[in-house]
This record gives structure tokens, C-alpha cells and sequence, in this order.
């Protein structure tokens, strides 16, 4: 009886095993790719919304084979439509695109479909904007290195839509009734969640011995002394720059009524949000 039991055991750990190696094996075909898409902050004061509607994303399996307009290459990650305006995903606010299984390899090139482009301005005008190739041949969005994904597991990757290159403002920007028109000149980045770090804090100012919030505060880093990218401070001070490599950056705080933040050096890891606080003081009347 003691034998057959010890029989049976050996037995069912056994299929166990085999069932756990087939699922292994099953998972190495495919992983699990993530998309979200994020706004780098918009400095017109002047505009409400800037809108688009995704309707397709597609991404290109790397092969040593593939010709960059061939379309066998490229597997479809979404097909719905998604209205989404932009102005709403700053300061580390994202909305997710995609979340599918794919097959695995490293993907280096996106595509990314865009009509029903427009932007409300705060006087209530609203402009409709030619998208250039966006809606017919897809934003082609470039990551290097490509973004790998493995089997059975999941890889992120985060779009950061530009609105203040992709919409450039046509007339007197310093008054909204002096803004005539746009042109839409699409610029994503992308970046890969796993291998980019975050860059997050507060700005104030010391008031009577109180520290308040500063909305509005632009934070500039800097990379061999040339402008990476930048953030505005929201109406609780706070600001947060997703997407950026690992590494050593500068950076400064800065706003108008106020003196410049020193520049400060701050070092980015991969997966983890370096806190870099600015405290502002007012300039002298």
C-alpha cells in the first residue's frame, strides 16, 4: 500500500511537471506589450484642448530581413477609437492605448494612426487641422533600442505626444483673440517604461514663513547642454517628466516674478522616480 502511494505521488508530480513545461513552452511564443500615451506639457495658457483620435497602432518586429514599408512585418496592436485630449495627460497622468499578446521579438518602429485633430482655444474657437500622413501611412514612431519583449512576460511602452512642437500656434500667441490658426506637425517619443526612469517634485515659494504651491513653473533638463525636455508645475505645485533614459541630467526651475532655481544635477534610474524639489524666491520689487 506504503509502495503505491509513494508510486502515485511520483506519478502526479510528474504530470505536473509536464503540464507546467508545456504552458512554459506555450508562453515563450508570445509576451505581453503595453502601450500608454502621455502629453509633454503645453505652454499656451491660452488653449483648452488640444484633441486627436487614435484609431490604429501598429509595431514592427525587428528582422534582419524586413524592408521598412513592408507590412508583413509590422503586427496590429489596436484598432478602436480613442478620443483623447491631450492637455489632460500631464504630470505622470497616462491613458492606455494597448494591452495585447504579441509574438516575441524586439520591436523598433511604431505606427501610429491620428484623425479628428483639433484644438479649442480658451475664447471658445475652435480649429480643425490637416493631418499631413498620420491618418493615411501612420506617425512613424522610431525606438532605440528597440523595445524587446520575452515570452510570458509583459513589456511597457510609453508614447509621449509632444503638443507643443505638434501644435504650433499661427499669430500673436500672448493673446488668445491674436492666435488665427495651427499647423499640426505630429512629434512622438517613445520610450521604454522598464529601461526610463521619472522625474518628479514640487516647486514653491516661502511666503511669511509658509511654503505655497507655484503653478505654472517651468522645469527644464538639460543634457550636455542641450534642452531635453521640460515641465509646468500644476495648481498644487507639483510636476513629473516620464520617459527619461538613465543617466546624468541637469535641472532648473524657473518662473516668471521669481528667481531662477540654481541648476542642480540629478541622476535618473531605470523603473524608479527620482524627487527633486525647487523652492523659488520672489524677485525684489
Amino acid at each position: 500500500m506504503k509502495k503505491n502511494l509513494i508510486f502515485s505521488f511520483f506519478l502526479a508530480s510528474a504530470l505536473l511537471f509536464i503540464g507546467c513545461s508545456d504552458d512554459s513552452n506555450t508562453n515563450s511564443e508570445t509576451g505581453r506589450l503595453s502601450v500608454r500615451l502621455t502629453d509633454a506639457p503645453f505652454p499656451y495658457a491660452l488653449v483648452a484642448e488640444a484633441n486627436v483620435t487614435i484609431f490604429k497602432i501598429e509595431a514592427r518586429l525587428q528582422s534582419d530581413d524586413d524592408e521598412e514599408n513592408d507590412d508583413s512585418s509590422f503586427v496590429v496592436l489596436m484598432e478602436d477609437e480613442i478620443d483623447t485630449n491631450l492637455l489632460e495627460l500631464t504630470n505622470g497622468v497616462t491613458e492606455q492605448l494597448a494591452n495585447v499578446e504579441v509574438p516575441v521579438g524586439t520591436y523598433d518602429l511604431f505606427r501610429v494612426y491620428v484623425r479628428g485633430v483639433n484644438v479649442v482655444l480658451t475664447d471658445g474657437r475652435t480649429f480643425d487641422l490637416k493631418v499631413p500622413s498620420g491618418e493615411q501611412s501612420g506617425i512613424k514612431v522610431f525606438i532605440k533600442p528597440g523595445l524587446t519583449v520575452a515570452g510570458g512576460l509583459s513589456s511597457d511602452l510609453l508614447l509621449d505626444f509632444d503638443v507643443s512642437r505638434s501644435f504650433v500656434a499661427k499669430g500673436n500667441t500672448k493673446r488668445v483673440d491674436g492666435i488665427n490658426g495651427f499647423n499640426f506637425k505630429p512629434v512622438i517619443k517613445a520610450s521604454n517604461i522598464a529601461t526610463s526612469g521619472t522625474l518628479a517634485g514640487t516647486i514653491t515659494t516661502i511666503t511669511e514663513d509658509v511654503e505655497t504651491a507655484l503653478e505654472g513653473a517651468q522645469i527644464s533638463v538639460i543634457v550636455a547642454d542641450t534642452l531635453n525636455t521640460s515641465a509646468f508645475s500644476d495648481v498644487d505645485g507639483n510636476y513629473m517628466i516620464m520617459g527619461l533614459n538613465q543617466g546624468t541630467y541637469k535641472a532648473i526651475a524657473e518662473l516668471e516674478g521669481y528667481i531662477a532655481s540654481d541648476t542642480v544635477e540629478v541622476q535618473i534610474v531605470a523603473s524608479n522616480k527620482t524627487i527633486q524639489n525647487f523652492i523659488l524666491e520672489e524677485e525684489a520689487n
